[in-house]
């Protein structure tokens, strides 16, 4: 699943909850707010608040329908017994030898996408391959109509709601470690000063070798770039990994350090991409997520999870990906989706923000300024940083699907600095990327395009409106976690920053653990970026309500050198 976005990263956030939301309210906590402040002890104190049920609630409420169709069970049988036996069709390469590897979740098992390099005259050849979910669902068939109404996987702490029947999505449709796949491939040269040279896209017939875990090979990373040898690789695997094979890595006639060696290659290479996407104005968020601590089913906390250098290799990496394809299906003349953000309708309030920490920024929306003064911003102040990028990443707004014909001048993406930009590396639990491979494999036999324009454009519109009610979902969700997690923690005093304010209330997130609630008590004059205390005062996990009172504001004590 690695490889995704809702906003100006292409990032692999925790538990495939994708980053960097934009803020909706509760509809109905005006009501609740006119109710008497003596709050009655709560469901969840007992331990017995169903989460997933409410979570399935949730999702019919929304209007979706996760249960899949008639039809769908025999064309799943269909499908497994079709690609049980692979039969490349001509033109696809056999590149099963080489050494492919995942890094996703640890307990992941849709997964997406497998990576390979090698080191070539004049830079570093990067493979990416995507699991070939188009070769599999055909367009139109119970399967697909279950996608596109659904549009992707939604996961929540504790229920995930799969766009694919399981068989496909965690089985013959995901890139699993020794399963043979067919897989679309973006390739491309890594140059020294991370140019992107020799970009192609093509089909192959791929092996992943090794399931790898985020949680493992960042660490490991952060080590080896410190200088630290340590040469067992078995020791990077993901727990799903392990659960399914103790077994020694199936490394065919590969060498014995050859895991070892491509992660120390793809880690160069990425670090090369990251710093040309920064040098072009790409925006950095060090970002951290909650994390729920389940015991024997029953969420008990909230913990905070951080990105770490593995997330930031595979974000790099399919940025970078997903940026080839574009450009593919726009020279050969294709249109597509773009996935876009557009410069920040509130810049105004994000060059206030910046103004209070001593950094200028220019009247107009500028991302390698903005860059500049968060980069800055962390290295000076790391208690506060994090206020600051949860401000900005607020007022940055999401992003949105539009239709992308190859002669129109792209909107381009505003948090990566990218003109040219579509999702493509994860459709296993993402439509949109299925709708690409589809016009891809046209393109590439020259048959007519799969989708029209107005069919692009309404499939753009329906993506962007599940979206926003897919995203409250999560939100939601995450909220009823944790009131459940913060049940015990009444009474206490949290800083945080002020996420959104409307008349429909105003909303603080809270920094360690990451969590947000409103502003019950208090709440006039507040700004999204105002740093404030607030005492968590009420929690309603059936209303995901988290409520707060304010305990007063934080204000900044330091006068750093502006940036302009």
């Amino acid at each position: 699943m690695s490889g995704h976005d809702r906003h100006s990263h292409d990032a692999p956030p925790q538990h495939k909850n994708n980053h960097q939301q934009d803020h909706q309210q509760h509809n109905d906590h005006q009501q609740h707010n006119q109710q008497s402040n003596h709050y009655a002890p709560t469901q969840q104190r007992t331990g017995h608040f169903d989460l997933a049920a409410a979570a399935l609630d949730e999702m019919h409420e929304a209007g979706f329908k996760p249960e899949f169709a008639p039809g769908v069970t025999e064309q799943v049988i269909d499908i497994v017994e079709k690609l049980s036996t692979l039969h490349p069709e001509p033109g696809v390469e056999d590149l099963r030898a080489l050494g492919w590897s995942s890094i996703d979740n640890d307990t992941s098992r849709d997964l997406d996408q497998i990576e390979v390099a090698d080191r070539v005259p004049g830079g570093i050849l990067l493979r990416v391959a995507i699991g070939d979910v188009a070769a599999a669902v055909d367009q139109g068939s119970p399967i697909d109509k279950h996608a596109q109404e659904q549009t992707q996987t939604i996961y929540t702490a504790v229920k995930n709601f799969p766009m694919l029947p399981l068989e496909l999505s965690t089985g013959v449709t995901s890139l699993n470690e020794n399963g043979d796949r067919l897989a679309v491939m973006m390739s491309f040269t890594v140059g020294p000063e991370g140019e992107m040279l020799n970009e192609k896209v093509s089909r192959a017939v791929v092996r992943n070798r090794a399931q790898l875990a985020y949680s493992r090979v960042g660490p490991w990373l952060e080590k080896t770039a410190a200088g630290v040898v340590d040469n067992d690789p078995m020791s990077l695997r993901s727990d799903s990994a392990r659960e399914h094979d103790e077994a020694q890595l199936d490394s065919g006639t590969l060498p014995a350090n050859w895991l070892i060696d491509q992660l120390k290659l793809q880690d160069e290479a990425a670090q090369a991409l990251h710093a040309a996407r920064v040098k072009n104005g790409a925006l950095e968020f060090h970002k951290s997520e909650a994390d729920p601590v389940v015991v024997d089913g029953r969420v008990i906390d909230v913990q905070e999870a951080i990105q770490n250098r593995a997330m930031n290799l595979i974000e790099d990496l399919m940025v970078a990906a997903n940026g080839v394809m574009a450009r593919a299906l726009r020279k050969g003349g294709r249109s597509g989706l773009q996935r876009v953000v557009v410069v920040p309708k509130r810049w105004d309030r994000i060059v206030s923000l910046a103004k209070d920490h001593g950094y200028d920024l220019p009247d107009t929306p500028d991302s390698a300024a903005l860059n500049n003064a968060l980069t800055d911003i962390r290295a000076k102040d790391p208690d506060h940083y994090p206020d600051v990028a949860v401000s900005v990443i607020k007022l940055m707004g999401p992003g949105e699907y539009l239709l992308m014909k190859p002669d129109d001048d792209p909107t381009g993406h505003f948090g990566l600095a990218a003109r040219d930009y579509t999702h493509s590396t994860a459709p296993n639990r993402r439509f949109p990327d299925v709708v690409t491979q589809r016009v891809l494999h046209a393109m590439m036999t020259n048959a007519p395009a799969p989708y029209s324009d107005t069919d692009l454009a309404a499939i753009a519109i329906h993506c962007n409106d599940a979206d926003k009610k897919l995203r409250k979902i999560e939100r939601d969700m995450q909220k009823r976690v944790a009131a459940v997690a913060m049940s015990s923690k009444i009474g206490q005093i949290f800083p945080g920053v002020v996420t959104g304010a409307s008349v429909k209330g105003v909303y603080v997130r809270v920094i360690r653990p990451p969590f947000e609630g409103r502003v019950v008590q208090g709440s006039d004059g507040l700004d999204v970026g105002d740093k404030v205390n607030v005492k968590l005062i009420h929690t309603d996990p059936a209303r995901a309500f988290i409520d707060f009172a304010l305990a007063g504001r934080r204000s900044i004590q330091r006068t750093p050198t502006p940036l302009t």
